[in-house]
């Protein structure tokens, strides 16, 4: 890893030396086991080939200044994992071995943890598939549960800068009372024929409206949505949005910095009144947004006027990645040190 430039890694996939796994089978969970192989065994007849049983996580580990390396917030995505199990019917796994997986996956791997200065990290990415052998409808008997690592370059290739998104009414990335609130493969299935219309058009992302009546603000393509008006952080609420690790991070130093948090439904209009507006989740932390378009109706809502991101995003922005970098004494107990 000696002449690795680790400042111009994309976002994407790289081989590293370790994952972990662990399965269940007969109505529990053994030890997890240390695999240098990329490939996983499933049987052809797997419920997650054939009925979508999938779940999966994300997110990062941070080198600080002081060489050690930090975990953001794994407790929320082990009981995030357990929601998606619970919503899709799969073996639920206890959060302290979802930690332990993580802090050993990171460990082994401690040579792809880009360096402080980089503005890299190690994506973490834990996934659950469910495995025995099924034709028809019905939960696995067995489920495999593993943990890969791959270290990502900064989302933001140019910087800091706000993007435009588009509004397309023709499509949902989740049903009113579906899936959308858990992180499982099949919403982001949903997502791609919208997405590539929209990054076709020039669009960052789709702003989805909401899926029964089409009046609200939903999910930002992969990421929660938030907007900025005076004092006030505004953030959807929703049967339909994956509750977003980095948007509650962001709700709370909010919060701390005086802001009003309002988490309600927010009617498609209301954009016109937004100082600020953005995208938010572990890749980008924060993605502002320059404009929205509606294109059902050919209207366009321009946010940032001078392109630049807005101070209150940008306070955010630097606030949480300090703490997760460790520029900044955590005091909310987020992040865990790996020894």
């Amino acid at each position: 890893m000696e002449n690795m430039n680790w400042s111009d890694l994309a976002f994407g996939y790289m081989k590293t030396d370790y994952n972990v796994r662990c399965y269940y089978r007969d109505g529990k969970w053994g030890e997890l086991e240390v695999s240098s192989s990329e490939i996983i065994n499933i049987h052809m007849a797997a419920t997650c080939l054939h009925y979508g049983q999938e779940s999966f996580e994300g997110l990062k580990a941070f080198k600080g200044k002081d060489g050690k390396i930090r975990v953001f917030r794994m407790d929320e995505n082990g009981k995030r994992m357990q929601s998606s199990s619970r919503g899709i019917k799969m073996a639920e796994l206890p959060v302290e071995m979802f930690e332990e997986a993580v802090r050993k996956v990171v460990k082994l791997n401690e040579r792809f943890v880009p360096p402080y200065e980089s503005g890299a990290a190690l994506y973490i990415r834990p996934l659950m598939i469910g495995l025995g052998a099924q034709v028809g409808v019905k939960p696995a008997p067995e489920y495999m549960f593993m943990v890969f690592v791959t270290p990502v370059g900064p989302y933001f290739k140019g910087g800091f800068k706000p993007s435009k998104v588009c509004i397309m009414r023709e499509y949902d990335r989740a049903a009113p009372q579906g899936t959308g609130t858990i992180k499982v493969g099949g919403n982001y299935a949903a997502s791609l024929v919208a997405g590539e219309r929209a990054h076709e058009l020039g669009y960052a992302a789709v702003l989805y409206l909401d899926p029964k009546e089409k009046k609200y603000l939903d999910e930002c393509g992969p990421a929660n949505f938030f907007g900025i008006r005076g004092n006030s952080y505004i953030t959807p609420q929703s049967h339909s949005i994956l509750p977003s690790i980095t948007n509650k991070s962001l709700q709370q130093l909010a919060v701390d910095m005086g802001l009003t948090v309002e988490r309600r439904p927010i009617p498609v209009e209301e954009i016109a009144t937004f100082d600020e507006a953005a995208e938010c989740g572990t890749a980008a932390v924060i993605a502002p947004i320059s404009q929205i378009d509606d294109l059902d109706i050919n209207k366009s809502y321009v946010i940032a006027k001078d392109g630049k991101p807005g101070p209150v995003c940008e306070k955010l922005y630097n606030k949480l990645r300090a703490i997760q970098y460790g520029d900044e004494p955590d005091t909310y107990g987020w992040v865990t040190v790996i020894e």
